[in-house]
């Protein structure tokens, strides 16, 4: 503003970006694209224009995609204004930790300051950017915040008192022939993520494949052709699969379309027995699952019929020796549901008291979320038994490995596995241990029902999670447990793989019909396991496109090198050469291949 006011032809130009982690390679794209439009827009001044303010979205093909003229957007701060008023004392946050709380969650940390008119009353900066989004939902198409929400560059001409100009019209800015790419895309891409993996994702891409060869956009329908190529990495709700099964030479899919016989639990459960009774010898898998059982349940007055042929629960019941077991819900995930029993007088207890908390009247057909446990919520107050009706009960691992350097606090795996095609399987080798926030106990003293002490998912904790999140490498080998190999580490990663190999291979072969895989479709899974005190690793549950956000930025570097190896070996043997089939190729992405069969689905 200052050059346009002393007659200077100005541009201003600001990068879009959607976390706090910078991507050199996606910089150098939009730095790229910066200078192409510098360069048209001065050689085609519009003759009513004081400057122009451009806005480039640091995102992969930003390259490819739409430049715009546009309007500002017309914002207001409809819930309040852009600052928030806090204690005195309270304006000590750190600012960069303050401003990725803003971008991550939309809003700053509330105050309950209760101010008078005596005292001096303080604000900080604390947008809503909700607020923002919500102008651009109002507002027509053209303004500056509707094209950065798609992925374009904005141009948006000015007078020098912050007027639009006049003499250029809305639409597409078409750049000079002489600084447009030389090559068409290769390829086009649909991306939708959390702000947490959305850069990582865009990273990987601009790290594989050149400048210009991915294209964004955001729906089939802006393909060219509908036979062009076409890579989908969104939620499995958005992901169009009609597009993907009918162009299944052009087509690329972040998901299978049926994978259930993994990522349910009482399904999970029938795989594994399934494989079993065919597999009597196998030995890859076994002893690497808890005793499972799983039973229906549609009221707790029914709870004696579900576990009639419950054999080993009766037998556990039964027993001397107090024998723990660990309740879940077949189809909840993030650790909703998980309920400790020991007898069928707790287990009955539970049922009884999640009935005891349904409102009354017609029920929604969404559960709401069942009671808390010494206040602690688990699942929340409300379920119905009959939502949920498919349980399993799997024994507790006892006793879990402990690291005294770590603050003997119990922690689970959490291993990423990327299936690709009908079926190729790996293991990446960087993996995360999730810690309980609490000392652990055993079961059954006098804390044995709190649930920060056995359940060491990070949905769960409240608060600072410091520390709750390490890599899995990163882990104190010295302990004093004699059962424990000095080498457990490399003895867990190879359990790991070896089970999971096996695992997959079991739901592809006997579970057909509930995992169906496809040859141009790929898919990350989160992997649970458990270590006990002598090392051995147990597999609790299988999550289909993991919360990588519930990392924390502490372990975004494994969460980034995981899709620098899913696209390089999924979306560049796809769209690209073929990678990864080589030991040297599996080196350099960090994955090991633990499964490779033809299903005879190409």
């Amino acid at each position: 503003m200052e050059a346009a006011v002393c007659r200077k032809k100005a541009i201003a130009i600001s990068f879009a970006f959607y976390s706090r982690y910078h991507d050199p390679e996606l910089i150098a794209g939009a730095c790229r694209q910066s200078v192409r439009i510098i360069e048209h827009l001065y050689q085609n001044w519009g003759s009513d224009v004081d400057l122009y303010s451009c806005n480039v979205p640091v995102l992969a093909g930003v390259e490819t995609n739409k430049v715009m003229y546009t309007h500002a957007l017309q914002n207001y701060w409809t819930s309040g204004s852009s600052f928030e008023e806090i204690e005195a004392d309270e304006d000590d946050q750190d600012p960069d930790a303050h401003e990725k709380e803003i971008r991550e969650t939309g809003e700053g940390a509330k105050s309950n300051e209760t101010p008078t008119r005596h005292k001096h009353r303080h604000f900080k900066w604390a947008p809503k950017f909700g607020d923002i989004q919500k102008s651009i939902d109002a507002s027509p198409p053209g303004n500056d915040g509707w094209a950065i929400h798609h992925g374009f560059t904005s141009v948006t001409p000015f007078k020098a008192n912050y007027m639009h100009a006049t003499d250029v019209p809305l639409g597409e800015l078409k750049l000079s022939p002489s600084t447009s790419p030389a090559s068409t895309p290769s390829f086009h891409a649909i991306i939708d993520a959390d702000p947490y993996v959305l850069p990582l994702i865009h990273s990987a891409l601009s790290k594989h494949f050149p400048p210009g060869s991915c294209k964004i956009i955001t729906s089939p329908t802006q393909l060219p052709h509908p036979s062009d190529r076409l890579l989908q990495i969104t939620p499995y709700e958005t992901t169009d699969f009609t597009h993907l099964l009918t162009h299944p030479t052009t087509s690329l899919a972040n998901s299978y379309i049926i994978r259930k016989a993994l990522i349910r639990k009482h399904y999970l459960h029938n795989t594994i027995t399934s494989w079993w009774s065919k597999h009597p010898n196998d030995t890859n898998l076994k002893g690497h699952v808890p005793l499972t059982v799983a039973f229906e349940v549609d009221y707790a007055e029914f709870l004696d019929e579900a576990l009639a042929e419950c054999w080993e629960l009766h037998d556990s019941f039964t027993k001397e020796e107090r024998e723990w077991w660990v309740l879940k819900p077949g189809m909840s995930d993030q650790g909703q549901g998980v309920r400790l029993f020991s007898s069928e007088e707790e287990l009955r207890a539970v049922f009884e008291e999640w009935e005891a908390e349904e409102p009354e009247g017609e029920q929604e057909d969404e559960p709401e979320t069942p009671p808390a446990i010494n206040g602690q919520d688990v699942i929340g107050a409300g379920t119905m038994t009959s939502q949920l009706r498919h349980f399993i009960s799997q024994r507790y691992v006892h006793p879990p490995l402990l690291l005294e350097e770590h603050g003997n606090r119990k922690f689970h795996i959490r291993s990423y596995v990327l299936a690709v095609g009908a079926l190729r399987m790996y293991v990446y080798r960087e993996m995360l241990a999730l810690f309980a926030p609490e000392l652990y106990t055993t079961p059954g003293s006098e804390n044995e029902k709190d649930p920060r002490i056995h359940l060491t998912n990070t949905c769960l904790q409240d608060g600072t999670r410091e520390g709750s999140v390490l890599p899995f490498w990163s882990l104190s080998a010295s302990n004093t447990t004699p059962t424990l190999p000095s080498n457990w580490k490399d003895s867990v990663f190879s359990q790991i793989c070896l089970a999971t190999g096996t695992l997959f291979e079991a739901a592809a072969r006997e579970q057909m019909i509930h995992f169906q895989t496809l040859e141009n479709a790929f898919e990350v899974f989160g992997v649970d396991w458990m270590v006990d005190e002598s090392g051995e690793a147990w597999l609790l549950e299988v999550n289909a496109f993991p919360d990588f956000k519930q990392s924390g930025e502490d372990a975004k570097g494994v969460v980034k090198g995981l899709w620098n190896s899913v696209v390089g070996i999924a979306v560049g043997g796809f769209f690209g050469p073929k990678v990864g089939d080589g030991e040297g190729e599996e080196e350099r992405f960090g994955l090991r291949k633990v499964l490779d069969i033809d299903l005879g689905r190409r």
